[in-house]
């Protein structure tokens, strides 16, 4: 044991003198980096070489054996990225969408507004109102069928803000909602983190055993299977939105139906809660995204989301995440959504957590344009929880 502890720690220092040999050449690989950035700035050339590093990368590992090819293409694949960053860096001027992004800092938005005109699809109950009560003291609430719709009255100037879900922890992301953040320009300018509780509603006098039909949105649907299969075999029918449910129950009258909708719709549309909190996890929340035509950004914002279309090739989206590690940027959600008209193509979104007054979030915003084939920026905001 003595001699095992002995051998530990003569390897420790062994591993300790070869980090420092280590640390000392990867400096001096970086001033030289340094180096040929300003020699690639006089000369007007990019700084990313796909060919030069393609070559490197094979006779470096070519020189390895075969047991240690593998971390040594991980590790110069890191080391090319970060070379790239800080040549980057060096070289990097303010781009166009920076510009525009210091614009909307400085435009001195002291505090986001208490009042406004907000586009929600639903009715009256709809948990897009609860969240807008939440977000605004006084909001001026405007409701539309559609999720479109929603988009289609800032578009036309008829609402400043929408108000829209964009994902739930145990049902996951609403789809539609990114497909239309592609298909239209506008920014998210703050979230909002609600908890969902679903209660089983109906008309009065209804008893649980006589129920057949269900009505609600999908995705409440899939958030309360468990409860759904002690009804037995009732049939399901899904509407636009839980509060529109709930509506349409209390206007049929029948006694064989109900919804599953937010307690508050019950004292709104005169209904009972037959079973309250019914969703399968107590820790059931969604989160809402409000967005605008323009570009606002208010003090504390520290996310950031961005849609990015990357090449077809080995090693693209791993060249992208690379750089926020580089950066010390913090990644908290990356989905997949497939590009309407154009067969197995993808475009990823990003939500990132950093400041936007940091030296990372100005290089990352000025470089993101060069690591990708097309690129929207989404927004930055804070999230109330």
């Amino acid at each position: 044991m003595e001699n095992a502890k002995e051998m530990l720690e003569a390897l420790r220092s062994e591993i300790d003198a070869a980090d420092k040999d280590l640390l000392d050449a990867f400096i001096r690989r970086m001033e030289i980096s340094s180096k040929i950035a300003e020699c690639k700035k006089d000369g007007g050339i990019g700084v990313a070489d796909p060919g030069r590093e393609r070559h490197k990368m094979a006779d470096i590992t070519s020189s390895v054996d075969n047991n240690m090819r593998s971390y040594t293409q991980v590790l110069y694949s890191l080391l090319f990225e970060l070379s790239r960053s800080y040549q980057e860096k060096i070289n990097m001027e303010d781009s166009p969408l920076y510009c525009e992004i210091k614009a909307a800092i400085d435009a001195n938005y002291t505090a986001f507004p208490s009042s406004a005109r907000i586009a929600c699809q639903g009715v009256e109950g709809a948990y897009s109102q609860i969240a807008c009560e939440k977000l605004f003291k006084v909001p001026d609430i405007m409701y539309f069928a559609s999720f479109e719709n929603v988009f289609s009255a800032i578009e036309k100037g008829l609402c400043t803000y929408g108000l829209l879900p964009l994902e739930n922890s145990t049902a996951g992301s609403v789809n539609k909602v990114y497909d239309l953040m592609m298909k239209y320009n506008f920014k998210i300018v703050r979230s909002v983190r609600l908890k969902v509780d679903h209660s089983l509603l109906a008309c009065k006098g209804t008893d649980i055993k006589n129920i057949k039909e269900i009505y609600s949105h999908e995705q409440a649907i899939g958030q309360c299977g468990e409860f759904l299969k002690t009804l037995g075999d009732v049939k399901i029918t899904y509407c636009e939105n839980t509060a529109v449910a709930a509506k349409l129950v209390a206007e049929s009258g029948r006694n064989d139906v109900a919804a599953l909708s937010s307690h508050s719709c019950a004292e709104l549309y005169g209904l009972s809660c037959l079973a309250p909190s019914v969703q399968d996890k107590g820790n059931n929340y969604t989160r809402f995204i409000c967005i605008s035509k323009g570009l606002e950004i208010y003090p504390g914002a520290d996310k950031t989301s961005l849609m990015l279309t990357i090449s077809h090739k080995p090693g693209s989206l791993y060249r992208v995440l690379s750089r926020f590690y580089a950066l010390g940027i913090n990644l908290i959600k990356l989905e997949s959504r497939p590009i309407p008209d154009r067969d197995f193509e993808v475009m990823f979104y990003f939500d990132l957590e950093t400041s936007i007054y940091s030296d990372e979030y100005a290089q990352l915003i000025s470089e993101i344009g060069n690591l990708c084939e097309d690129f929207r920026y989404l927004g930055s905001y804070s999230e109330l929880v």
